[in-house]
């Protein structure tokens, strides 16, 4: 046995033991076979735990089964010791139709909410704001439960480290934060990472109680972590966790291991947690040569016939499933409302409305960003709804985009939905990942909806500057498996707002700054719902037609009537899914097209549409299919600068342009 290494049983029976053994020799033995099978070219790419186990089976055994375990690359025990079926775990290593991913995604980056796990991205930080979304939903629901997240050392170096530890002290929600600290990220060690030995002195500096404990010791950690989760269930805040270990082989397989002083290999040698605990448990009498082999005969059997089934299975084939997995399926229909009483409402008014009554419709709803409370928000969208629905469901959050986002991610895996206020449009950049990489593509991966709405308060015209202007749409048009809402009325706002909170899948909700307060009309009282992907036209006309969206549609109002022209007025409404039905039917009775939209030309979602009616439309066409869009700098400040980047003076003349040709 390892010099220093003690092993504590306390009030464990025997038959516990021989658990903890056979739980921890599982992923020691199917990483022997997949090591075996990387060589043979069976499998692509192979993240080894070897030296790692003790930690992944400590945190299977301290916390409850109906409790979420977030792993990352080095955690196969996880997987192993909450019973993932093997079958299924090793077709999703070969690529299977049958695996967790159906072949779309590799190794541990998958899923599995039956079994409360919740598998990492390639980003690594990320999903440690999950884990806060998660255990906050625990914290609502009272449910009593704590949340296990791992990361290694290197991935403390991000950003989400800071902002997830620091709402979870912020908001004490009951998460252990776990970190492997091995020594390396990839080939960089740990002096070239951070300037501090021990990660507990970090808990400290966010409020939070840290411990360091061996993670090479299986019954140490098991002791430590099963403690930690009993109190913070009772007493909900977060733990940081230190687990020392050594990382005995490459970062993956191909990346290989000659960076590493070969003292570190002779030391995690001797630590070995799966020889250690087998010592151990030999040297008390609970294990003997028999016992020992029946183990591991019965271990060989679940593996050959877990892999017998993944060998057997189908690779997927591609198809219309891959396009329909894209998004959670949604009911979609329009809800219509029980009366047929209005009230006149500005856009901001008929936003605060659709909130509200989704609030009360949607016991479930938890609102979250800067504040949001007292305040009522940098816009005012939520004065008022402290008092209504209380701190709980009205969350003021620390400045940290990332982690909020993450966090809403987390509720949805609980049943919870959200919607996050971004205090302007602009600052999404700092969640940028968790929208583009967490929540638009975790459907089509494994399966698992993000019910998620990202309010994003937008535009320019109100001399606001470079930061606080930008119309950034088109970052996200790219991205399958988000859907984009900008509405340019306030009916259209209050009932599209209504249906993103409806619709199970991660929703960017545009609102223009300069028409809160500026754009009035007729607003149902009672709640409804307007069906998403469907344009609206505003005017009726049969010499062109303009698509647009959100200010467009005003400043081509205006440039109509000042012509005097009959032109179909296109709204959009949704921009992702876009009313193509509805823009072929337009362009093929008028022949004539113009997109308009507020963002910068070059690259902007008229391009697409554009590039869509050229390719689709061409034989209906009567002239070039038109564009006009804002200049290619950003939004300058002064307001004769400004009035020069807005497209609406440009739009009048090639208008006029486009009915004279």
């Amino acid at each position: 046995m390892a010099p220093n290494m003690v092993f504590d049983r306390k009030d464990l029976s025997d038959g516990d033991l021989l658990h903890f053994y056979e739980m921890l020799l599982m992923p020691r033995k199917i990483e022997e076979k997949m090591l075996l099978l990387l060589r043979q070219g069976k499998i692509s790419k192979w993240f080894s735990g070897w030296g790692q186990e003790a930690i992944s089976i400590a945190a299977v055994m301290a916390m409850r089964e109906d409790e979420f375990l977030l792993p990352m690359h080095r955690n196969l025990g996880v997987f192993t010791g909450r019973g993932l079926p093997l079958g299924k775990l090793f077709a999703q290593f070969q690529g299977k139709y049958s695996g967790f991913t159906k072949g779309r995604d590799r190794s541990f980056h998958f899923g599995s909410v039956a079994h409360h796990v919740v598998g990492m991205i390639s980003h690594l930080g990320p999903q440690l704001a999950v884990a806060d979304g998660i255990a906050l939903a625990s914290k609502l629901g009272g449910e009593r439960k704590a949340t296990l997240v791992f990361t290694g050392d290197g991935a403390t170096s991000e950003g989400d480290f800071h902002e997830a530890l620091n709402v979870a002290a912020v908001w004490q929600l009951p998460v252990i934060f776990v970190v492997e600290h091995n020594g390396y990220g990839l080939s960089t060690p740990s002096a070239e990472q951070f300037r501090f030995k021990q990660f507990i002195d970090k808990g400290p500096g966010y409020g939070m109680e840290a411990v360091k404990v061996d993670g090479n010791n299986v019954l140490e950690l098991y002791h430590a972590l099963s403690g930690i989760a009993e109190d913070i269930r009772h007493r909900p805040r977060p733990f940081l966790v230190e687990a020392m270990t050594y990382r005995m082989r490459g970062h993956e397989e191909s990346s290989g291991t000659k960076y590493v002083p070969k003292a570190y290999f002779e030391e995690g040698e001797k630590y070995d947690p799966v020889r250690n605990f087998e010592d151990y448990l030999q040297e008390i009498g609970v294990l003997d040569q028999s016992a020992k082999g029946v183990i591991e005969k019965r271990l060989s059997e679940q593996i050959e016939a877990g892999l017998a089934s993944a060998f057997s299975a189908e690779f997927p084939v591609a198809g219309e499933e891959e396009l329909a997995d894209v998004y959670c399926p949604s009911e979609g229909k329009p809800k219509e409302p029980h009366s047929s009483a209005t009230t006149e409402k500005r856009l901001v008014d008929a936003i605060s409305d659709g909130l509200r009554l989704s609030m009360r419709q949607f016991s479930n709803l938890v609102l979250m960003g800067q504040d949001i409370g007292e305040y009522g928000g940098a816009f005012k969208v939520t004065a008022g709804f402290l008092s209504e629905f209380g701190a709980e469901r009205v969350r003021n959050t620390p400045l940290c985009e990332s982690a909020i986002i993450g966090a809403a991610l987390g509720l949805s895996v609980k049943g919870f939905k959200s919607v996050v206020e971004m205090q302007f449009a602009d600052f999404v950049s700092c969640g940028f990942n968790q929208i583009v990489n967490n929540l638009a593509k975790v459907h089509y991966r494994w399966g698992q909806h993000a019910d998620v709405v990202i309010r994003m308060p937008t535009g320019a015209g109100v001399g606001a500057g470079p930061f606080h202007s930008q119309s950034n749409e088109a970052w996200f048009f790219h991205t399958p498996g988000l859907k984009i809402l900008y509405p340019s009325s306030p009916q259209d706002a209050k009932g599209l707002l209504a249906a993103a909170i409806e619709d199970p899948n991660p929703c960017l909700f545009f609102e223009h700054k300069a028409l809160y307060r500026s754009v009035i009309g007729q607003v149902p009282d009672e709640y409804y719902t307007v069906e998403i992907g469907k344009a609206h036209l505003v005017k009726e006309g049969d010499q062109a037609t303009v698509v647009t969206y959100g200010m467009g549609v005003h400043w081509a109002k205006r440039v109509m009537e000042s012509l005097d022209v009959r032109v179909d007025l296109l709204d959009l409404r949704t921009l992702l899914p876009w009313d193509k039905e509805a823009v072929e039917k337009s362009v093929k009775k008028t022949n004539k097209v113009m997109i308009l939209h507020e963002d910068c030309l070059t690259g902007g979602i008229g391009a697409e549409i554009a590039a869509w009616i050229s390719e689709h439309c061409f034989e209906c066409l009567d002239a070039p299919v038109m564009r006009e869009g804002s200049l290619d700098t950003p939004v300058p400040f002064a307001a004769n600068l400004e009035e020069n980047f807005l497209p609406e003076n440009r739009f009048k003349d090639k208008l006029m342009a486009l009915l004279a040709y």
